[in-house]
């Protein structure tokens, strides 16, 4: 009867499913699954912040509803951590909003700006959220390729110039999940003078400015003048401090969106538990010291996956940026695609990618590996697939072609 409903008939099939399936089904045989599937971070949370939880629950007074937009406290830690990290000053009453997670406060974005039949452009491949929250709003994407060439501006153009009614919104995401693409100042300036000609909103989604290796830190859309005006940005303590299930993210930016998130929040939630938000803040404006030593576990993690991994026979190009390896799947499966390429990858192998045609058409031919897995486990993947490879290379060799029919002659 579901598939009856508006909204349900509107959403793709859901690409990972078939992957999540056959991986219980393993674990259920008792196979040890080496997972590096989902962007789930695996560290503990830093023990200060576990501590401040702890303080704040046993408060009676926190076990009341919350405020829908968060707690004070936690949104004036917000504006001064965009402060002392990116320059972006910010009233913590009208221009920052606690989410239940970023990927929430996207989702009730879409639907605060979206009327029926409004063209979003979107990167592909991407984040799904980034589509689908406007695809369950009523909209329609149209895709944009997932990069900061020079090519992204004539896409852009293109667009814009040849789509009916006229983009009212462009998302971005940068460091990009899946692809790791980081994006400079040049790039945001460049967009934000085309968004401001064409009166388009700007939603940036920034989850992973602090999960960086290479280069300068990744900046924020907000540093670039003007884009203020145009722009909402979307962060989260989930792999910053990691905290994914505490489900606390944030939106700045623009105050007239900010508004009209605040406005659809208030309507469907009460907020995140009150501890938590206040354990938030103290993360935010506590010692930040366990920041760089999550990025340093991740930094270790990507440097022994792609030697470990290329070693095996299969080439993993490094990542500047996020907890995600986006790699080509090896040349002798690229005729099967990405999704039966992770099937057969756990089966054979016992170790779970997602496919990258998950995120998007664009991710065909690629899987993302996440970094969530120790050293040690991240080398015995590397066996596992550097075994895999070779069976399958013999395989393919011991395959007897079909001798060519004989010409006929006249």
């Amino acid at each position: 009867m579901h598939n009856e409903f508006h909204r349900i008939k509107r959403l793709p099939p859901y690409v990972f499913e078939q992957v999540n399936r056959l991986k219980a089904e393993a674990r259920a045989r008792g196979d040890d699954i080496i997972d590096f599937g989902m962007g789930n971070p695996d560290m503990p949370t830093p023990k200060h912040i576990v501590d401040k939880l702890v303080e704040a629950v046993r408060d009676p007074k926190t076990n009341r509803y919350s405020a829908s937009k968060g707690i004070q406290g936690l949104r004036r830690a917000q504006a001064a951590y965009y402060d002392r990290r990116f320059g972006v000053k910010l009233n913590p009453d009208t221009q920052v909003v606690a989410t239940l997670g970023s990927k929430e406060g996207f989702a009730n974005m879409a639907q605060a700006i979206t009327a029926p039949g409004d063209v979003i452009l979107v990167p592909n491949p991407t984040y799904p959220i980034h589509e689908f929250g406007f695809i369950m709003s009523g909209g329609v994407i149209r895709h944009l390729p997932a990069s900061t060439d020079s090519q992204f501006m004539v896409s852009l153009d293109k667009a814009m110039r040849h789509s009916v009614p006229k983009p009212s919104a462009l998302v971005l995401n940068y460091p990009a999940n899946p692809t790791a693409v980081v994006a400079n100042r040049d790039f945001y300036a460049e967009v934000v003078a085309y968004a401001k000609k064409h009166d388009l909103i700007v939603l940036s989604d920034l989850a992973y400015a602090e999960i960086y290796f290479d280069g300068e830190p990744p900046g924020s859309f907000l540093e670039v003048p003007g884009a203020m005006d145009i722009a909402v940005e979307f962060t989260s303590v989930s792999k910053t401090y990691s905290m994914p299930g505490w489900r606390i993210g944030f939106a700045v930016g623009n105050e007239r969106l900010i508004q009209a998130l605040t406005r659809v929040k208030s309507y469907l939630d009460y907020g995140a538990f009150t501890p938590i938000q206040v354990a938030a803040a103290a993360a935010l404006n506590g010692p930040q010291d366990c920041v760089e030593e999550i990025r340093g576990v991740y930094r270790r993690r990507r440097d022994t996956l792609v030697d470990a991994i290329t070693r095996a026979g299969w080439p993993i190009p490094s990542p500047p940026a996020t907890m995600f390896a986006w790699a080509p799947i090896p040349d002798m499966f690229a005729h099967i695609g990405s999704l039966e390429f992770s099937k057969l990858l756990l089966e054979r192998a016992s170790v779970a990618v997602a496919p990258g045609v998950g995120f998007g058409e664009y991710g065909e031919g690629y899987v993302r590996i996440a970094l969530v897995e120790n050293e040690q486990r991240i080398r015995q993947a590397a066996r596992n697939i550097r075994k895999f490879l070779t069976e399958s290379a013999n395989e393919l060799h011991n395959v007897i072609p079909l001798a060519p029919k004989a010409t006929r002659t006249l």
